[in-house]
């Protein structure tokens, strides 16, 4: 996985940005496809809430794209946050292999 300086597109704006604003799409709109609350489409909107197996299956479901799309995205930015966080970047940088 390549991890840049700058920080990846977020699912947030991946959904509000590429699929909601071009498609005309509402939060309700999108939250009534998903079979879920809008509350949930809403934190997905404001990265407030991960992208889960479940949600990543349920956008690709409506969005006509992959699983894997979604959860790269996801995997991106949390990877992304680790590392660039400096009190979690203290404690990755603690990490040491195990001798064989």
């Amino acid at each position: 996985m390549n991890i840049t300086k700058r920080q990846p597109v977020s699912v947030g704006e991946m959904i509000t940005e590429e699929y909601l604003v071009p498609l005309g799409i509402t939060q309700g709109r999108l939250a009534e496809a998903m079979g879920v609350s809008r509350k949930t489409v809403n934190e997905l909107c404001t990265n407030r809430r991960s992208v889960t197996a479940d949600t990543a299956l349920m956008l690709a479901a409506v969005f006509g794209n992959t699983v894997d799309f979604w959860l790269k995205l996801q995997q991106r930015n949390d990877v992304w946050k680790a590392l660039n966080t400096p009190k979690r970047r203290v404690r990755i940088d603690k990490a040491k292999p195990i001798a064989a």
